[in-house]
């Protein structure tokens, strides 16, 4: 966990759809807030505002080189959990859950909010409300996303999983109960120029695990650069340890396959929210 922090206290907005919780502010270090400010200001400045495809893709840009770090969130079934805020070190689904809060946000007090929106089902700041699983961000509200995997490739596969539940027994999360829940996924071997073709810029890319109790392993975005496509991703492996693009086909074709999610225009994310 990050130690030190400079405290920026930036005031949570009432509203914008989510629930009340204990955080009417949160403690965010000043390199954060910093660049923060700059990516947003930055978003608004090229035009990339109101483009989903084109927010996601420069947003996420701004994350390349950004340090890998592991369990970067905190709370438990035991402990209570905290909003994290922090840009100095992210690990997948961090950095998706700031890329896309960032997307939706025209301010720091708004980005808050919006992390809270995309981290937590119902908008509500707790570990069993966290959205641990990586199609939790099509299925539970606010969504993030819609799945369009089955949209892609004619190919995809669809796997009734108990998420949450141990191929020997018991749970990876005590307490959140067992999610029954049909994933789909394209398997690697029909994983093609095709299938490229069907992606869009700024794609979350899940790579899926035939794993008891889980739906991905890894997360990371879909980005078209002149060096061809791109996986976009926090990486924990051995050279890299930050973030880093990889070429899509190499990185996707060593895997059992991936699940897309297409992210929502802000006012459909908002509409489809509970409140």
């Amino acid at each position: 966990m990050h130690k030190s922090l400079s405290l920026v206290l930036i005031a949570v907005i009432a509203g914008c759809g989510a629930k009340q919780t204990p955080y009417e502010t949160v403690s965010i270090d000043n390199y954060t807030a910093n660049r923060i400010t700059r990516i947003i200001e930055s978003k608004v400045e090229t035009g990339s505002y109101n483009n989903v495809n084109d927010a996601i893709a420069n947003i996420s840009a701004e994350f390349l080189g950004t340090p890998y770090e592991a369990n970067v969130l905190i709370g438990s079934p035991t402990q209570p959990e905290q909003l994290v805020i922090d840009f100095r070190g992210l690990d997948c689904f961090t950095y998706l859950d700031y890329v896309e809060a960032l997307r939706k946000s025209g301010n720091k007090a708004e980005f808050v909010q919006q992390v809270i929106r995309t981290r937590y089902a119902d908008a509500d700041v707790s570990y069993l409300h966290r959205k641990h699983f990586f199609t939790d961000w099509s299925q539970r509200t606010p969504l993030n996303a819609q799945d369009v995997t089955a949209q892609i490739s004619t190919h995809a596969r669809t796997v009734l999983k108990n998420l949450n539940q141990k191929k020997e027994g018991g749970e990876f999360i005590p307490e959140l109960s067992v999610i029954e829940r049909n994933v789909v996924y394209i398997p690697a071997e029909f994983i093609d120029a095709t299938v490229v073709a069907g992606l869009k810029n700024g794609d979350y890319i899940g790579i899926y695990t035939p794993i008891s109790g889980l739906d991905v392993t890894h997360t990371g975005i879909f980005i078209r650069t002149v060096k061809g496509a791109m996986f976009r991703n926090a990486s924990s492996m051995r050279g890299n340890n930050k973030v880093v693009d990889s070429p899509f086909l190499e990185y996707v074709k060593k895997t059992p396959g991936i699940v897309v999610l297409r992210a929502l225009p802000v006012s459909d994310s908002d509409s489809k929210s509970m409140g």
